[in-house]
């Protein structure tokens, strides 16, 4: 097997979805993607891209194992697939959401592996579930080929301890492992390097904050390559206002609400990561930033204009946090659906930021989905937009793991 010319499929398994993609890593093209939707609900389907065509079947998928078999029924059909045979997939990496301070990198999963992830279940109740059925059907449908796992905490688990600590009592992290975690790793460590390559620079010598900005918000400060804060915490509550998750709040307001609405855990629950972010300061108009933006600047809907303002606001602040904590910035790249796709909110928030140095090129902060450098060629801190693609870190790192494997087998 020639490492360089595998073939790998990508798996992100959610708790009622299965997204995928494969990749033909001779030159780490996408051959086909697609999701299947509403596992175990009703109106289930897939929804399949090749070849330049996009393919939708409805049909019904009970379960995470169901849905794969279709995957793979689909990527060896003669008019839909783009392989002759199952034996041409080579290896699979998963996407996962919660390594805790287990794993610092992709890994080979074995029983040890998939052990620290169900111990992790406590961590992250709603994404480590699905990505271990995931994992379970990919190895019993693909039993003879590598698995791999990577994680979305990974790269942050260079935190030092007075970013990742909180400050309540010291027995509460030795006793439930309560810290700051962060998420989007595998997001903020691509754009980061891909900053790096646009700049023409040595990643180790730059100072970077990645702004991974959607309806899932968080910040990274990567200080010569590495993550030293990052915005989300024990939980992908923390941080920035998003769809709707409330982000940074007092923590007596839980208590607070708890007592005067007389709700339990799982309401409270509910209602920050559910009911909140733009959504509850919109009084429900919407927890999708584009709705939010229209209605703001073309209706002059009070509520929306007030929640894209704190939406913004909240990012520019943790810019100017993340500035401090490395002493300097040189680059801010925005990535993700909003930082990809909203020249509004990037100007918005890069308003707040003059004081850096920063100048942004109108023309440039036009584009939607590009890389491209939206600074001014005279910014003291260079501004750019980077689409971000995890699922190619994953094939990457499960590429180089299977290397590995076959070369130990020399």
């Amino acid at each position: 097997m020639e490492v360089f010319d595998l073939k790998i499929l990508v798996i992100n398994a959610g708790s009622s979805s299965l997204k995928y993609q494969l990749f033909d890593m001779k030159d780490e093209s996408v051959l086909c993607s697609g999701i299947v939707e509403r596992i175990g609900l009703a109106g289930s389907r897939l929804v399949h891209k090749a070849k330049g065509k996009k393919y939708s079947l409805e049909q019904e998928v009970k379960d995470h194992k169901v849905a794969l078999k279709i995957v793979l029924d689909t990527l060896v059909d003669p008019e839909k697939g783009v392989i002759k045979s199952m034996d041409e997939i080579d290896a699979v990496g998963h996407r996962v959401v919660h390594g805790g301070e287990a794993f610092s990198g992709s890994v080979l999963i074995d029983k040890k592996v998939m052990k620290a992830l169900e111990d992790n279940i406590q961590l992250a109740p709603l994404h480590n579930p699905p990505n271990i059925m995931g994992i379970k059907a990919a190895q019993e449908l693909l039993p003879n080929v590598p698995h791999v796992g990577t994680f979305d905490t990974a790269f942050h688990q260079t935190l030092s301890k007075k970013a990742y600590l909180y400050a309540i009592p010291i027995r509460y992290y030795a006793k439930y492992k309560i810290r700051r975690y962060g998420f989007h790793g595998t997001s903020h460590f691509y754009v980061s390097n891909r900053t790096a390559s646009i700049l023409g620079k040595p990643i180790e010598e730059l100072k970077i904050i990645t702004c991974h900005i959607g309806n899932g918000s968080s910040i990274a400060a990567v200080k010569y390559g590495k993550s030293i804060d990052t915005s989300m915490g024990f939980t992908p509550l923390e941080g920035l206002v998003m769809g709707t998750r409330s982000g940074d709040l007092d923590p007596a307001i839980v208590t607070f609400l708890q007592e005067k609405e007389a709700l339990s855990y799982k309401q409270i629950n509910d209602v920050l990561n559910k009911e909140s972010g733009v959504f509850g300061l919109a009084n429900g108009l919407s927890s999708d930033m584009r709705d939010i933006e229209n209605a703001a600047l073309e209706d002059h809907n009070e509520g929306a204009k007030i929640a894209l303002d704190i939406y913004d606001y909240r990012i520019a602040k943790y810019i100017g946090a993340y500035a401090a904590a490395m002493n300097g910035v040189d680059a801010i790249t925005f990535t993700a659906g909003v930082g990809e796709n909203s020249p509004y909110t990037r100007m918005d928030v890069c308003s707040y930021l003059e004081f850096l140095g920063i100048k942004i090129d109108e023309d440039k902060n036009k584009g939607r989905g590009k890389e491209v450098v939206i600074s001014t060629d005279d910014s003291k801190v260079k501004v750019l937009v980077v689409p971000t693609n995890e699922e190619l870190v994953i094939a990457r790192d499960t590429q180089k793991i299977t290397s590995e494997i076959e070369s130990s087998k020399i």
